[in-house]
């Protein structure tokens, strides 16, 4: 064992110490993804340094998924609620024979003890293949670096924005009520003219007593602005006789889609998470997959072999190329042709909905959704549209104007990703 307090968190403040000089493994940052790798390293009896400036903050995002994508060492009381058969509207009401599922924060983080890790409070500086300096001049040396720190600001790059507020379970009973939930709810009910940039609301019970109301737009270049989306989700709410006091606590959600997956190769630092290219590009979906991949990277690491290459196989690869693709037409569509084409793909069978949606290398399963969904969106021509052969930056420079003086928006933590 390596010197270090085992089990405990040793602060950024000694300049100059060198720590973990014999570690397998060097985790940074700790969001739900790089946690539960550095717990799944330290249970695989790896020796483990994690960095992070607040280790002990529990994490401020909603983090959701599938029931199903969840590994089976992920124990129960990591889900707050949940969803057995979620609601989509399109033209009219589908319901998705999976169950869906609010993951507890608290829950969550006490499901990934640190015990027999050594965490280190701080703020990487410089993040190398076998070294990690702090800001106050601490360095950890380890066999693995792996970086979980998320992604950077997108820009102009595709992105999700969303802009949610929470509600009391009573006051969100006209639209939600605990066991339900909207996974996408393209009803025309935000304001939205069908010239405009179009977006979807997200609705689900959080488990706690409140419901988050969330405003999305999903594939948009530089995506849509918060004032926008929290106009949208308040002409929602008003629509089903829903009021608010204007003290309500909000989340804002603005990230990258597009991350490509690293190259293979050993020897490099391994960005893993959101900043690995495991965002899912269409529904910006993180949390779930991170962690259900995380024993191919352990293992390969324990048998000295590439962890990029046994997340990557070649048709992880392919799978997220042909996501790409989606992203990409989703983000070109107007409001109607959005609904025909969600309308499209969720009349698709089971295990389709499940390769676009969540499987990881089901390219087969991806390619037969794909083509059906765009080759049973009506009318004909709009698959032009959804393939690119037109309109490839719709929405591109729109102006979306500047927040209301009426309806100022609330102070909100912005998060990465769901």
């Amino acid at each position: 064992m390596w010197p270090g307090w085992v089990g405990g968190c040793l602060n950024a403040g000694m300049s100059g110490r060198e720590v973990g000089g014999a570690a397998d493994v060097c985790v940074v940052g700790l969001g739900p993804t790089g946690r539960g790798l550095a717990h799944r390293a330290m249970t695989a009896g790896l020796t483990v340094v994690a960095v992070d400036p607040r280790p002990e903050r529990l994490w401020a995002p909603t983090y959701s998924c599938w029931v199903d994508e969840l590994p089976e060492w992920v124990p129960e009381k990591a889900i707050a609620s949940r969803i057995e058969r979620p609601a989509v509207w399109t033209s009219r009401e589908l319901r998705i024979d999976r169950a869906y599922c609010v993951l507890s924060k608290r829950g969550l983080f006490e499901s990934l003890p640190l015990d027999d890790a050594t965490v280190v409070r701080g703020r990487a500086r410089t993040v190398e293949p076998h070294r990690v300096e702090l800001a106050d001049g601490t360095e950890v040396r380890a066999a693995v670096v792996f970086d979980t720190r998320g992604q950077s600001s997108p820009g102009t790059r595709r992105s999700a924005s969303a802009h949610g507020i929470f509600l009391d379970e009573e006051t969100a009973a006209p639209m939600v009520t605990p066991g339900e939930g909207l996974m996408l709810d393209w009803r025309p009910e935000n304001g939205a003219g069908p010239e405009e940039p179009p977006s979807f609301l997200y609705a689900v019970p959080l488990g706690d007593g409140t419901v988050i109301f969330e405003e999305t737009s999903l594939g948009l270049r530089g995506g849509m602005p918060q004032h926008e989306l929290r106009k949208r989700t308040l002409n929602r709410l008003a629509a089903h006789g829903i009021q608010l006091r204007g003290d309500e606590p909000t989340e804002a959600a603005h990230y990258p889609l597009d991350e490509t997956p690293p190259k293979a190769g050993r020897g490099q630092v391994v960005p893993y998470g959101s900043r690995g290219g495991l965002m899912h590009p269409i529904t910006g979906y993180c949390v779930a997959d991170s962690l259900s991949q995380v024993d191919k990277a352990i293992d390969a690491v324990q048998r000295g072999e590439d962890p990029i290459e046994a997340v990557w196989s070649r048709e992880a690869r392919l799978v997220h190329w042909m996501r790409m693709r989606g992203v990409y037409g989703l983000g070109r569509l107007t409001t109607e042709q959005s609904v025909a084409m969600f309308e499209a793909f969720f009349t698709r069978p089971p295990r389709q909905q499940r390769a676009l949606l969540s499987a990881h290398d089901d390219y087969s399963a991806l390619s037969a959704a794909l083509f059906m969904t765009v080759a049973t969106t009506w009318p004909f021509n709009w698959r032009y549209d959804l393939v690119g052969w037109r309109n490839r930056n719709r929405w591109v420079g729109w102006d979306y104007g500047r927040p209301g003086t009426n309806d100022p928006l609330p102070h909100h933590e912005d998060t990465p990703a769901t």
